[in-house]
């Protein structure tokens, strides 16, 4: 399972998606251009020590991204009709995010194998793209049996 960023706008928000993606063993596509101008020191002030820890790899640009991903897309948006609890993962998914500011334009919508949103009290628009994302990676690693290993599961009840 993956997650992509689609064009990003909010330094932070993508620095807390990268260590949410740290901490869930997934990697992270990052769909150029951002919104920002990429540098280790932003991201790591969001992103803590944990940046090492996950696989990013920068697209150039949506065509470029759409060359190289052979999986299915699930966008995350608030234009979907089926809510992400509802639909059924599968392990090598991509979770794609839209930007903060716009979304994804038609003609991603157009591509994509699913369109999911997160069902949300009436007249309320949408939440934070880095909370959206850790609710729906959640499920779908759920879903999956995906979440890493960690010490806690071994059979010693002292850890």
């Amino acid at each position: 399972m993956r997650l992509a960023l689609y064009q990003p706008d909010i330094p932070q928000n993508t620095g807390a998606i990268l260590r949410l993606a740290a901490c869930a063993a997934v990697g992270v596509d990052i769909i150029e251009p951002c919104g920002f101008v990429w540098s280790e020191t932003r991201m790591r002030r969001a992103g803590m020590d944990y940046l090492d820890r996950v696989d990013v790899v920068r697209h150039r640009s949506w065509r470029r991204f759409r060359e190289t991903c052979g999986h299915r897309l699930v966008l995350l948006t608030t234009s979907g009709a089926t809510p992400y609890a509802a639909f059924e993962f599968e392990a090598r998914d991509v979770l794609l995010l839209g930007r903060e500011s716009a979304g994804v334009p038609r003609e991603v919508h157009d591509v994509v194998d699913a369109r999911l949103t997160i069902p949300m009290a009436s007249g309320l628009r949408s939440l934070n793209v880095a909370l959206a994302a850790a609710m729906v990676l959640g499920e779908a690693l759920r879903q999956t049996d995906g979440f890493p290993a960690t010490d806690k599961d071994s059979d010693d009840p002292r850890t």
